[in-house]
């Protein structure tokens, strides 16, 4: 187990934050790379044509690494929107088909596709679960011939609840339909492996379980889409772009890889090195150990929870860094107040209180939460 890291943070000590579902607070480290860069920028005669590119590449090798892939099969994105519109813009979806998503999916995983399907005379099934089901038995359920495209991620942001992407993966190919995969609520926090899944993309915003800062996200492309149509076409993605003095040459190559669908403007000199110093941090306590972590306390949590007749999923169905917890007569009046009043951060999304913590809580946090919980039970 990694033993408490709130030191790295500035949490103040009356605060019990279990929203890093909602947005990661920044480590100490994170918040000072962001200062340099800003700081680098107030001197701009200082920066070098090689500094369009160094940190972008080592970004793009740190988000690889998370993931088990290359990176060449890496973008580099402002959001899971773009992504999701990169990827609609090269996945073949022929008139008839479906597009199948989860019931109360995040929008930036449903807009697009919703968007698609209109265009191409496409139908968009929403998976809802019987009694009983889970998440994944419901959406390989529906997964059938027509299918062209699964579009989902790792949990259900509401709540937490697991998806077998290896399972998901293997019906969609069994049915050669195209998954996408929104990793947000879960890389940097729960493992993954792309070799095991192999989805034709997989993006994640920066800014929740990355620990990054916001308007940073990265993009999984698998190789055979990587000779695709970017939605824009800027400078820095194509051939020979780090060669300044012939920009003026235009090139119709891009550079090799994943790197043409990257956003213009990629070389944030504020954004990229917050984004740079929070994965090498992660990648130091290793996703499985912050897993392993994680999954101790929202054990504890889960049993305070049901102790107080709440109600949470098995521990085989949520994931070990989430927990969503119902009240058995629904929401109750006033906890949110209450939870303000006592500086304790969690998520109300739906009917469940989703408490997503991380290395920072500490056994207090816990203890406040659950009296907060004592009081409406």
């Amino acid at each position: 187990m990694i033993p408490n890291q709130r030191h790295l943070f500035e949490i103040p000590d009356d605060v019990a934050y279990f929203n890093c579902s909602y947005m990661a607070p920044l480590q100490r480290a994170v918040k000072e790379a962001g200062h340099m860069g800003v700081s680098r920028k107030s001197a701009p005669w200082a920066l070098k044509p090689a500094d369009f590119f160094t940190e972008s590449d080592t970004a793009r090798a740190l988000f690889a690494r998370l993931l088990d892939a290359t990176s060449e099969d890496i973008a580099i994105l402002p959001s899971v929107s773009y992504g999701m519109a990169v990827a609609g813009a090269n996945l073949p979806i022929d008139p008839g088909s479906d597009i199948v998503v989860l019931d109360q999916q995040f929008p930036s995983n449903v807009y697009t596709w919703c968007e698609l399907a209109a265009e191409k005379d496409a139908r968009i099934i929403t998976v809802r679960r019987n009694a009983g089901e889970s998440w994944t038995q419901a959406v390989v359920r529906n997964i059938s011939t027509t299918t062209a495209l699964v579009a989902v991620g790792n949990v259900h942001w509401a709540d937490g609840a697991l998806l077998d992407l290896e399972g998901i993966a293997q019906s969609c190919r069994a049915h050669k339909a195209e998954l996408v995969l929104d990793l947000t609520q879960s890389l940097g926090a729960l493992p993954f492996s792309i070799s095991a899944v192999q989805p034709a993309f997989a993006v994640s915003a920066g800014y929740k379980w990355l620990l990054g800062p916001y308007g940073m996200a990265f993009m999984y492309v698998r190789p055979d889409y990587q000779a695709g149509r970017p939605i824009e076409h800027n400078w820095i993605a194509r051939k020979d772009s780090q060669d300044f003095s012939g920009l003026v040459h235009y090139k119709d190559d891009f550079q090799p890889g994943a790197c043409r669908y990257d956003v213009g403007e990629r070389s944030n000199f504020a954004l990229m090195p917050m984004s740079i110093a929070a994965m090498e941090q992660l990648l130091e306590w290793s996703v499985p150990q912050i897993h392993a972590t994680l999954s101790d306390l929202t054990g504890e949590l889960a049993g305070r929870a049901e102790e107080l007749g709440l109600q949470v999923a098995p521990p085989d169905e949520r994931a070990g860094h989430i927990l969503g917890v119902r009240f058995p007569r629904g929401m109750p009046p006033g906890i949110s107040e209450s939870l303000a009043q006592h500086r304790v951060y969690v998520s109300i999304r739906g009917n469940a209180m989703r408490i997503s913590p991380h290395l920072y809580n500490s056994g207090a946090d816990v203890d406040k939460l659950t009296r907060v919980l004592r009081d409406f039970a």
